[in-house]
């Protein structure tokens, strides 16, 4: 009974917590969005949704692993995130990828988004936004997926809540077979599109083998924290086959 009392009381506290508004601003489509913050922990929500929050993460940070394990052996991989967030899915990426000749290009939509990183969020991730090897765009990713040829070792698209998009026709529209074609052109041979999402979809799935994707569909837990064992979606697909594209480098 007494650790009944406790779980409830803790629940209680939770609920309780006052968190405070850092910021607010629009996305370029016009949806809002909102900074929050108490006792260092970080959310950031539209519409009285969470798409985001500091601890929380385990899943994004997971993304950019599997992306970027198998561009280790590689001397200049290039990758593309479509999504700065808070920034969790760029740092393990570049942890995963040391190599002084790696290249981080992140595409954030909102300019806010950047600045809430550069100063409410800069703890979070000290002095990864100062690292040379990475650049971030204010920019629709998708602009920078069309204008790229065989560019990409990786693209990793975190931008939403996955093929169900939450913000709109612009993001739905990475996620149709135009989209996934656009991303297979902009990527080495070999090279892997990684996307994140908050729930599976089956109909995705068959959308990236229709693109000609070899396509692995993993669930990982969404945090490295907390009871509840929620769990998040990534697929991996590769462009063909990542070893002859190395052979090919190693030349």
């Amino acid at each position: 009974m007494l650790n009944l009392k406790v779980r409830a009381m803790a629940s209680l506290h939770e609920a309780m917590k006052q968190y405070t508004k850092l910021a607010e601003t629009l996305t370029p489509e016009g949806e809002p969005l909102d900074l929050f913050e108490h006792d260092g922990e970080f959310f950031i929500s539209s519409h009285g949704e969470r798409l985001m929050t500091s601890i929380a993460y385990g899943s994004e940070e997971e993304l950019a692993r599997m992306a970027c394990q198998p561009l280790r052996p590689a001397r200049q991989p290039k990758v593309l995130i479509g999504g700065l967030g808070m920034c969790f899915t760029l740092s393990a990426a570049v942890e995963s990828l040391p190599q002084v000749g790696a290249k981080f290009v992140v595409a954030e939509l909102t300019e806010a988004v950047v600045e809430w990183n550069k100063t409410y969020l800069k703890g979070l991730h000290p002095g990864l936004l100062d690292d040379p090897r990475v650049q971030v765009v204010v920019s629709p990713v998708q602009k920078l997926i069309a204008d790229a040829d065989g560019e990409y070792s990786a693209i990793m698209l975190d931008v939403d809540n996955g093929p169900s998009a939450f913000h709109g026709e612009n993001n739905q529209n990475l996620y149709t077979i135009e989209g996934l074609n656009a991303a297979k052109a902009a990527l080495k041979e070999g090279g892997i599109l990684a996307v994140w999402s908050a729930y599976p979809d089956k109909k995705f799935t068959k959308l990236l083998r229709r693109a000609k994707f070899e396509v692995s569909e993993v669930e990982v837990p969404a945090s490295h924290r907390g009871r509840k064992r929620r769990m998040h979606t990534i697929w991996i697909a590769r462009n063909g086959s990542y070893q002859s594209q190395n052979q090919k480098q190693r030349r």
